[in-house]
């Protein structure tokens, strides 16, 4: 596997950008210049990145493509056309997206999120943006969340299903997914099912921790690596079984110190597992 961060860690230019990435361990890297920014920068981090062995694994877009709002849904939904388009000009694993609320908050938690109308304006939104995109060197995926669809591989099988679209494939955050005591207690377990069921579909990966706190009722944490319970090389040893080259992409951290420091965890804990270049 080839592990990166989300971070773009401070730096003065596209060089100095990939060189702190390579120093720091990665091997993989989120691109940090989005769709909406000029022509001549976006060249100068890809062909850094290229320069430097640096596997492009993901385009976020972290946009409400179901906002209640029109004009703020069809502003949304081109933005992700156009990132998916960036993606598919990097060469990039994947660009993506959450699926999106059905609230004022766009990544927020609501009952509508389950609905069935929820879950056929996703499955359309999927198919527009592909369609429109028409890409053929990336995929679009969305990230699973606790409080929206796919929270789960079976929900990701039926989307993938439902969406019916060869570019449309799985980003794989497993700690997001970790939303009842059942999935906590069975990590193991339940890493094997995600393996098993969403196999070569997936195209990159996030990794933290979940912690259990004790007090009432349950209360799931997201927290760095290491300060949580979860099997995380168990986690990695599988993914890379699926792919060599799977990037996995250390993020939700503050500082560029806690990136230095998390990533160190990271390469003990994984040693042997990640590509060096």
């Amino acid at each position: 596997m080839r592990l990166g961060t989300s971070s773009p860690l401070r730096h003065e230019s596209p060089q100095d950008w990939a060189d702190n990435q390579v120093r720091l361990g990665c091997s993989a890297v989120v691109f940090p210049v989005q769709s909406n920014e000029p022509e001549e920068k976006i060249i100068a981090y890809k062909e850094a990145a290229e320069k430097a062995g640096l596997l492009i694994a993901e385009v976020g877009i972290w946009r409400n493509a179901l906002a209640a709002d029109t004009s703020e849904r069809k502003a949304n939904t081109d933005y992700c056309v156009e990132q998916l388009r960036l993606a598919d000009f990097l060469n990039a694993r994947c660009a993506v997206n959450v699926a999106g609320a059905l609230g004022p908050i766009w990544d927020g938690g609501y009952k509508e999120n389950f609905s069935s109308d929820a879950w056929k304006k996703t499955v359309s939104m999927v198919r527009e943006i592909i369609d429109r995109a028409d890409v053929k060197n990336t995929y679009f995926t969305l990230e699973p969340m606790p409080w929206m669809v796919p929270t789960g591989p079976d929900d990701y099988l039926r989307l993938i299903e439902d969406v019916d679209r060869d570019r449309f494939a799985v980003h794989m955050d497993i700690i997001n997914m970790i939303n009842s005591a059942d999935r906590y207690f069975h990590a193991d377990e339940f890493v094997e099912e995600c393996a098993d069921k969403l196999g070569n579909r997936i195209r990159s990966c996030h990794i933290k921790d979940v912690h259990l706190d004790g007090r009432y009722t349950i209360r799931l944490e997201e927290c760095g690596p290491g300060a949580g319970e979860f099997p995380l090389r168990h986690y990695v040893s599988a993914m890379d079984a699926i792919d060599p080259d799977m990037p996995v992409i250390l993020e939700h951290l503050n500082t560029d110190e806690e990136y230095l420091k998390y990533m160190g965890y990271l390469k003990e804990e994984l040693n042997g597992l990640y590509k060096i270049i």
